[in-house]
């Protein structure tokens, strides 16, 4: 018998490894042929080894932490909105994303972002 998180619950362990920088937990929460968009509709990747490797950078930042503001669930759809620090060429600074995650069978099936200008020299709580 297979036993389903909800969507919800899904998105927080996703939250969760991604701010322990926890890359398997983290691609343990997304569907094998899971897919990211930018959430205008452009591909960004798709499937387990594509999220890898845009993923694995964006751990390696020392800074990176995504605090989350406000979260709505209507069924399998969780969208998030978030704060997250990050460390970019200029220095550490943050960015502010509304994530929308669909999820189907206890993983996320495919995930879009909009992502905001970062703002230097600022921290997430």
């Amino acid at each position: 018998m297979s036993i389903h998180l909800s969507a919800e619950a899904v998105v927080v362990r996703q939250l969760a490894a991604y701010n322990a920088k926890d890359l398997s937990a983290w691609l343990a929460t997304y569907a094998e042929d899971a897919r990211q968009y930018e959430l205008a509709g452009k591909l960004l990747a798709s499937g387990h080894a594509e999220l890898r490797a845009r993923t694995e950078i964006r751990f390696a930042e020392p800074d990176l932490h995504a605090h989350l503001l406000q979260r709505s669930v209507m069924g399998n759809v969780v969208i998030d909105h978030e704060v997250v620090t990050r460390n970019f060429p200029d220095g550490v600074g943050t960015v502010e994303m509304v994530c929308v995650y669909v999820v189907r069978d206890g993983l996320i099936q495919t995930a879009s972002f909009e992502i905001g200008s970062p703002a230097m020299g600022r921290r997430a709580a």
